[in-house]
């Protein structure tokens, strides 16, 4: 009965953390990404959209994620100073359209 409850909490554990979406902006650091997430706010005065940016660094284990990229980002334990995110998946490669014309 007991390990049934542990499974359960570890189960609602991992349901409860946050996933973001962004765009990946540097990968230079080793098995470390920076990635830009943008979300769009309405303006209390104007009722314009406004986009409002934020930058998080993220665990890429296996150095996968190349600049462009769009990717999923889940919440973890802290792995060093900045990072708390780890890469789950990546959307969409970015286009080789700067790679084709040089």
């Amino acid at each position: 009965m007991a390990t049934l409850e542990k499974k359960e909490e570890s189960r609602n554990a991992l349901q409860s953390r946050r996933l973001v979406v962004g765009t990946v902006v540097s990968n230079k650091m080793q098995k470390t990404i920076v990635v830009n997430v943008d979300r769009r706010v309405r303006h209390a005065e104007y009722k314009k959209y406004i986009v409002r940016s934020r930058r998080f660094k993220a665990h890429d284990e296996k150095n996968d994620a190349k600049i462009g990229d769009r990717v999923v980002l889940v919440e973890s334990r802290p792995l060093s100073r900045d990072k708390r995110w780890v890469l789950q998946s990546i959307l969409r490669r970015a286009g080789q359209t700067a790679e084709a014309n040089v």
